[in-house]
């Protein structure tokens, strides 16, 4: 389905992966599992890596009820197949009374994701509903006077670019159908180590897919038309695991793009096209979650084991998980960040097709990420669009 460039006054759009010693952290926090630790033994986890900011894909009362009193910020989902009622304003409103007002202001609720990757599922109905179980959740919120501190945003992935390099060049598809054909890409390229490319079309240079990419996004918002678009991450990450022919999915690998992207993001810097641009990213994820399906990878991109204990070294310091929501602090220990080196020439274009890049596959639920912000003249809604997950 094409998207009426009329109703996208404003477009945002994120990735997806976020961390740093110096400024706080954001963490997605799935739960398509049977054998992660109670929520309440999760908040000390949670703080120990200086964690300020975690996205649910649901609006779990356990989480919101442990999480209360802790002043960690709350992304909620609701997922597609709710999208329908919510075209009823009694039941958005109704879902917002239940799902968010009731935790306010104790758990700090901040935003409703609405929907996931709707506009890529080529379902006309399911893509119809998006835009007002929006506008009814937002005027929900205005009702009960929550439209100051809880925003509404939704998710879609990198396959809703035709065109993603070189970046300068990034262009929506014209129908979400159409296929292309992949590019290669060294994998040092997309794991931040390497010389880098310069976009012909700008004469700017990238050390990194993940700056390439959401400058690509960044165009191709631009070519509509609007300028001042501000553009975040919302989630990205590596798998430490995946089947025969993920040969990317490593826990080496896994390690280099979290603790490249660490650094990267304590730098504090934005993009070669938006150098001031402050991108919140959220990492991909908290947990290994053993119940996901698809691929081995979707069930390895954890940070954590259900026990706690860190999958692969990333230098924090963590206390472990523990039986109370008891306050701790921590982050990332003292040592020194690794040193990114630079990569050849090449990129990978975004697409919904599967594709092997020197060893590394893009998954459907691999290289994805957009935001994009619905603004008409009654309301303003932000659409987060988020995942960069490449192996």
């Amino acid at each position: 389905m094409s998207m009426d460039s009329s109703k996208l006054p404003l477009l945002l759009f994120s990735a997806s992966l976020f961390f740093t010693a110096a400024s706080s952290i954001g963490i997605n926090y799935g739960q398509i599992a049977n054998n992660l630790p109670h929520p309440e033994a999760v908040v000390p986890l949670v703080k120990s890596i200086g964690a300020t900011r975690l996205k649910l894909y649901d609006a779990d009362p356990r989480v919101l009820k442990a999480f209360a009193n802790t002043g960690v910020e709350f992304i909620v989902g609701l997922g597609n197949e709710y999208l329908a009622s919510m075209r009823d304003p009694k039941q958005a409103q109704a879902w917002v009374k239940t799902n968010v007002q009731c935790y306010l202001p104790a758990t700090k609720i901040t935003c409703i994701a609405v929907g996931n990757e709707v506009l890529t599922f080529n379902d006309s109905t399911l893509s119809s509903n998006l835009l007002p179980a929006m506008e009814n959740l937002h005027a929900a919120l205005v009702s009960l006077n929550l439209d100051k501190q809880v925003m509404v945003t939704t998710a879609h992935n990198l396959g809703i670019l035709e065109v993603s390099y070189p970046p300068s060049a990034g262009a929506f598809r014209r129908d979400l159908t159409q296929k292309a054909n992949p590019k290669q890409i060294p994998l040092d390229f997309v794991l931040f180590e390497g010389s880098g490319i310069v976009d012909t079309g700008s004469g700017l240079h990238y050390d990194n897919m993940f700056h390439a990419q959401i400058d690509a996004v960044q165009s191709a918002i631009e070519k509509l038309g609007y300028k001042n678009v501000c553009l975040q991450i919302s989630e990205t990450g590596w798998p430490s695991k995946g089947d025969a022919d993920e040969a990317g999915a490593t826990p080496d690998n896994a390690r280099k793009y979290n603790r490249n992207l660490l650094k990267l993001i304590a730098e504090k810097k934005g993009t070669p096209m938006r150098p001031n641009l402050n991108l919140n990213i959220y990492v991909f994820a908290l947990f290994n979650e053993n119940q996901k399906p698809g691929p081995t990878s979707e069930r390895n991109f954890g940070l954590f084991k259900p026990d706690g204990t860190p999958v692969y070294d990333l230098g924090f310091n963590v206390t472990g998980l523990g039986s109370t929501n008891s306050p701790s602090s921590g982050g990332i220990s003292g040592g020194t960040m690794p040193t990114v080196s630079s990569p050849p020439n090449g990129y990978l274009s975004i697409t919904a097709d599967d594709a092997s890049v020197n060893g590394a596959k893009e998954t459907e639920g691999g290289t994805e990420s957009i935001v994009i912000i619905y603004r008409t003249d009654a309301i303003s809604i932000i659409f987060v669009l988020v995942e960069m997950r490449v192996i």
